[in-house]
């Protein structure tokens, strides 16, 4: 097992360095596929022996090998935690996640990983960058919409779980389109950003309902709690937006690993 974990942290650490590429690439309004890296200091072509997943980043001492100016943490820290992504769906996510029956039992972890790393896109981009690209999005919402569709088609899924993830989806993007446009009234600021909208559609049809709710839940009270101490410790001004994707993928992961038990606790407490 500690051949295959490892095998599994290396691919991961190798997606991860594509991950970069595409996180930087899409926030700047490039394509990820424009050939091969450069030095964002010296525009320098990066060559094979100094872009290996984080042996490289350790070997120059955190700085390009041309102009030797410092190397961004974003780059080994991002290739780590698709490492370990890869070796957590392998260990924990391909058992909570896996449907029976052949060719579900390969298409769903398949599904999931990749859910995951483009999470972990959106994520860091946002954090990084203040931006959801369009491109990501689109992507996103695309692979959700074919495998729910695959689901229902192979009987895996209830037509009436799919018509409740599409009200899902609707309702949420129309409640983020409020909040943006009231927020705008208000404050004469915009409470979400272009990005946190069109992804919006991507979560409600992933979790569906009722763990959107839960999703959605958490995604505000984490936000909620992480600005205020921004506050508290002068990191940021009243006015001042923060990156909202973020908190959207971790309510999105509570949601989708705890949102039925949640739900059931949350609905057993009012009756």
């Amino acid at each position: 097992m500690l051949i295959v974990i490892s095998l599994l942290f290396m691919l991961g650490i190798v997606w991860g360095s594509f991950l970069n590429v595409v996180i930087y690439r899409t926030a700047h309004g490039k394509s990820p596929m424009e050939g091969r890296s450069r030095c964002p200091k010296c525009a320098k072509l990066i060559p094979w022996k100094y872009n290996i997943p984080l042996l490289s980043f350790f070997l120059l001492g955190g700085k390009c090998a041309f102009c030797h100016k410092k190397i961004s943490w974003q780059y080994p820290l991002i290739e780590f935690m698709s490492g370990m992504l890869f070796v957590w769906w392998y260990l924990v996510g391909m058992q909570f996640f896996r449907l029976i029956g052949s060719p579900w039992q390969v298409i769903q972890p398949v599904f999931w990983l990749t859910v995951g790393m483009i999470m972990l896109t959106i994520l860091m981009t946002d954090l990084l960058y203040g931006v959801i690209p369009l491109s990501v999005n689109f992507l996103f919402f695309s692979l959700v919409l074919l495998y729910r569709a695959g689901l229902v088609g192979f009987g895996m899924m209830e037509r009436a779980d799919l018509w409740r993830a599409v009200l899902s989806a609707a309702g949420v993007t129309i409640i983020f389109i409020l909040l943006q446009k009231g927020t705008k009234w208000i404050k004469g600021v915009d409470g979400l950003g272009g990005g946190d909208i069109a992804l919006a559609p991507s979560l409600g049809l992933l979790l569906g309902w009722p763990k959107i709710t839960v999703g959605l839940f958490f995604s505000f009270l984490i936000g909620s709690i992480v600005g205020i101490i921004l506050l508290a410790v002068g990191k940021r001004r009243f006015g001042q937006t923060v990156p909202f994707g973020p908190f959207l993928v971790v309510g999105t992961i509570i949601g989708l690993i705890w949102g039925g038990e949640i739900w059931s606790w949350y609905m057993g407490v009012l009756q």
